[in-house]
């Protein structure tokens, strides 16, 4: 009998992550390499992927970058047929590309004018079409060698926002005007778990899993009205670190999860469980 610790072991699989880049696009990628995967870091900033998987193979694991834009489907099927030209198969797939309007220190003065009674139309396309179409064109690319190779494992990363409404009060600070979480990351995120069932199904009795990871919020150094104010909604009473979502991927990438499809693991200091 396969011990749990192999269960968790990603030796010699392929992993490709979108956004592999960013904040917890990096901690994902190194998270796969420590498991034994041959990860790709995709990302639309080439500079950005190649210094985190120069980060990762310093430390001795697999990696390598490789620029994706999301959106693009020529870029996104040359990147998945360049990986299996190279490495013979894609057996895990992490979606992590998104747009998310941040409000940490460098971002979080660009907030105030996501009113959603002006909120622009081009900014609300341009969401879905990187967060839900890209994350379409992905899955569609990559499926194909999955069946082929019969298997793979699918990660769509979500967000609390798409499971409940947003609660707008934790933007608010004293004396400056009001800043909102926009719309289309409600909507977008929303879609997410829609998508991630829907594949689930459609590949019902074939070996290839589809589930979602749902993190709560991350902290980066925001200032502190906001960490207090976002910790107070948590059951636990903080924001996460940075590498507290990389069990549940590595759960959800592994055959540690074989019988889970069409799931959705919430690691979110209990902001859900009001």
């Amino acid at each position: 009998m396969t011990s749990i610790f192999e269960k968790f072991s990603l030796k010699g699989r392929v992993a490709l992550v979108t956004g592999g880049a960013g904040l917890l696009g990096k901690e994902f990628c190194l998270t796969l390499a420590q498991a034994g995967a041959q990860v790709y870091v995709a990302d639309l900033n080439l500079s950005a992927a190649e210094s985190a998987a120069q980060t990762i193979t310093a430390q001795g694991h697999s990696a390598c970058s490789i620029r994706l834009d999301v959106t693009n489907p020529d870029s996104v099927q040359s990147v998945v047929d360049e990986i299996v030209s190279r490495s013979g198969s894609i057996d895990v797939l992490v979606n992590s590309a998104a747009m998310d309007p941040k409000f940490d220190p460098q971002n979080q003065d660009k907030q105030g004018a996501n009113a959603f009674e002006t909120y622009p139309l081009e900014s609300w396309s341009q969401a879905l079409h990187v967060n839900l179409t890209g994350m379409f064109l992905c899955c569609q690319a990559a499926v194909k060698p999955m069946l082929a190779q019969n298997s793979g494992s699918i990660i769509n990363i979500c967000s609390t926002y798409g499971l409940v409404g947003p609660d707008q009060r934790i933007y608010e600070r004293p004396g400056q005007p009001k800043s909102f979480k926009p719309v289309y990351y409600s909507v977008t995120k929303s879609g997410v778990m829609g998508f991630t069932r829907y594949l689930a199904t459609y590949y019902a009795g074939k070996p290839i899993r589809v589930n979602a990871l749902t993190p709560g919020g991350v902290y980066n150094n925001h200032d502190e009205t906001f960490t207090a104010n976002y910790s107070a909604r948590t059951v636990i009473g903080r924001m996460a670190h940075r590498d507290e979502m990389n069990g549940a991927l590595l759960f959800l990438a592994s055959d540690a999860s074989s019988y889970m499809t069409g799931s959705n693991v919430v690691v979110d200091g209990g902001w859900t469980a009001w």
